[in-house]
């Protein structure tokens, strides 16, 4: 390992905008993006998590989507309404958006222009899966591999959140500490499903961390829109070439566990990781589950790219 092992924060202009990234591993291993999820900062892509993959040979790198953490704020969009998503489900009106998930797939592959990498390993987390299973579509010279966690295909036969896990997803935002650091655990104890204590543990000093960064209760709403607005990939996932691993957890309230069941059958050849008791989050000791699958599909992704 060089001095490049861990570099800090930086921004970079990507696509018109500013995108915050962060990069561990060594410059010359190979590239692997790590794409977040709605609402979510990179750093909810853990230090250590990342850590590990880098140690595993490649040079991660993580950012911040638009609207989130340090990157570019955007404007417009007001707070999506119930009746809205109801319009959407049953009347199939769709929901109007300032951006949609093809923008974001844009602002990655602008990042990768920026940082000069030709093409990556993609690997995406919920609303993150689905941007990265858009560049699979849209830029497949650009994916070696793609993981795709806790995602979905858009299809709206995909079930619903559970009511616990949408009431969360539509409750009004918070704006000081205590009510932050309260919801956050909130939040993080519907999604995980279960008990976690090693996570639990580290929640406070994750939501401060996440304070601290800045939040942006209307660019996540934004984010939201986006992904709303962006319809079914189902069809034109059929089209995706690149190795691709599907990672989805049996008790996920929030993307339900047939969100990743269809994305595998949507994509020729996918792989297909279900792992028990597993939540929408990548608890600690699930870890050296996930990290193993990620790592074995990049390499077996590396030797079927140079048979090609």
């Amino acid at each position: 390992m060089n001095s490049l092992v861990h570099q800090p924060p930086q921004t970079v202009r990507a696509n018109g905008i500013e995108l915050c990234y962060e990069i561990f591993g060594d410059a010359d291993a190979e590239p692997m993006l790590l794409i977040m999820g709605l609402g979510a900062q990179m750093i909810l892509w853990d230090d250590d998590f990342c850590r590990q993959l880098a140690d595993r040979g490649f040079r991660v790198i993580r950012f911040d989507n638009r609207d989130i953490g340090k990157s570019s704020k955007l404007s417009g969009g007001k707070r999506l309404t119930a009746l809205e998503l109801l319009k959407l489900r049953f009347l199939k009106i769709p929901v109007s958006a300032p951006y949609k998930l093809s923008d974001m797939a844009q602002d990655t592959i602008g990042l990768m222009d920026a940082l000069k990498i030709r093409s990556a390993h993609l690997v995406g987390a919920s609303m993150g899966g689905m941007i990265a299973q858009e560049i699979a579509i849209t830029f497949p010279e650009r994916v070696r591999s793609l993981t795709s966690i806790m995602s979905t295909t858009g299809n709206p036969r995909v079930p619903p959140p559970t009511r616990e896990a949408a009431a969360m997803l539509m409750a009004p935002p918070v704006t000081t500490k205590p009510e932050y650091l309260e919801r956050f655990a909130q939040t993080w104890k519907i999604l995980r499903v279960g008990s976690f204590p090693e996570d639990e543990a580290l929640d406070r000093t994750r939501a401060e961390r996440s304070f601290e960064r800045g939040l942006n209760p209307a660019g996540v709403g934004r984010q939201l829109r986006a992904i709303l607005a962006s319809g079914s990939r189902k069809e034109r996932l059929r089209s995706v070439k690149a190795p691709t691993l599907v990672i989805h957890g049996t008790l996920d309230p929030l993307v339900r566990p047939e969100g990743g069941l269809d994305t595998a059958a949507s994509i020729a050849g996918a792989k297909l990781l279900m792992i028990e008791g597993m939540g929408h989050a990548l608890p600690i000791p699930m870890w050296p589950q996930i990290i193993s699958a990620i790592d074995q599909h990049a390499h077996d992704g590396r030797r079927k790219a140079a048979a090609r």
